[in-house]
């Protein structure tokens, strides 16, 4: 009779062990699955080469938005060991112009079909070199327009209305008394000239329009009666003329050979010496040193950059200590929203090259 109560006694002591015992089983066969279903997933995913994770480079929440559909490397591992890496690689995101798409690199990614670049300027892309590779280059065109308008407006109203100069006005230990001789540049009614009148010229154009402002605009060809009537611009067949009358100028267009050194002495000379340039183009549209000279003679009031170039200014730069100058560091685009539709639109164009289908936003060399 002991006996059996001992029995007992150990059967119910060993019941929840062994029910325990059971689910950690279950569990670690589960895990294990899991695990090797995870592992047949990223074999099954395409590889990238990316420039850097990080702040340099992309967010932490853009980043995965590439690892969704692609296994990546960054371009500081890829360094350590292009032989084992360069092979796999079919696809290269580049961010602000990193990783270079140098012929040296792409000569180590003999699988690679497609470059996606993040933004639509592509001045630092050998398109015709890259595509006689074989490999197809894409950019991102529309998802940056409202950004890059947004910062130019901003440009434009912080430049004529001194708000930076009255932030450190008004946050300055020594001041006791707030000075009524801060004057600004009267926006609303003014005449704005937009050079480069593609999707950002005429988000800009857009947005001018709530200003009642007069939009002059000068393009390479000219926009639909539609699109002219809906902002209410003017084309100007000849950007002499725009220049002479705008108080504001914008410039939207991209970089070529075309458009390098756009806006030189003789254009400045144009300007009214009350006018402001904004430029949220590229730095090298405009002749620098010929800017420098025209805003300290007084041949124009102020400008207001986006871009430079370099980037940054060394520090010496005589732009950076003119008081009549406004600089960003080329954040046209930094927004959450726009930096998450960027890379979603690089993922795509990336996806497809490497599937063999239709790239969306297809570069074609000219």
């Amino acid at each position: 009779m002991r006996c059996l109560c001992y029995v007992q006694c150990v059967r119910q002591l060993w019941a929840p062990a062994q029910a325990s015992l059971v689910l950690k089983v279950t569990d670690l066969h589960r895990s294990v699955h899991h695990l090797q279903h995870k592992k047949v997933m990223a074999e099954d995913k395409p590889w990238a080469l990316v420039s850097e994770e990080g702040e340099q480079s992309y967010f932490e929440q853009t980043i995965d938005i590439i690892k969704q559909h692609f296994n990546i490397i960054c371009h500081r591992d890829f360094l350590q060991n292009p032989q084992l890496h360069g092979p796999k690689i079919q696809a290269m995101f580049v961010w602000n112009c990193c990783p270079a798409a140098e012929p040296s690199l792409l000569a180590a990614l003999p699988s690679l079909k497609v470059v996606a670049n993040g933004g639509v300027g592509i001045d630092h892309l050998d398109v015709p070199y890259i595509t006689s590779l074989g490999v197809k280059v894409a950019n991102t065109p529309g998802v940056v327009s409202d950004a890059t308008a947004d910062i130019a407006m901003g440009l434009l109203l912080a430049s004529a209305r001194k708000i930076v100069q009255g932030h450190q006005i008004a946050v300055d230990p020594e001041i006791t008394q707030m000075p009524q001789g801060l004057m600004g540049v009267e926006v609303t009614g003014s005449t704005l000239g937009i050079i480069g009148m593609g999707h950002i010229g005429y988000k800009i154009a857009q947005r001018s329009k709530g200003f009642d402002m007069r939009i002059l605009y000068h393009n390479r060809s000219r926009r639909s009666v539609e699109d002219e009537q809906a902002v209410g611009a003017s084309y100007c067949r000849n950007m002499d003329d725009l220049l002479q009358e705008s108080d504001f100028v914008v410039l939207g267009v991209n970089l070529s050979p075309e458009t390098s050194g756009l806006i030189g002495r003789r254009e400045l000379s144009l300007m009214k010496p009350t006018a402001t340039l904004v430029n949220v183009s590229r730095g090298l549209v405009v002749d620098q040193d010929a800017l420098v000279k025209a805003l300290q003679s007084g041949t124009i009031g102020a400008a207001a950059l986006d871009v430079t170039h370099p980037e940054p200014l060394p520090r010496d730069h005589p732009l950076l200590s003119l008081p009549n100058v406004l600089i960003t560091p080329h954040i046209g685009t930094n927004t959450c929203a726009t930096i998450k539709k960027m890379v979603l639109r690089m993922v795509e164009n990336a996806v497809a090259a490497v599937n063999g289908l239709p790239v969306p936003n297809e570069v074609e060399p000219k």
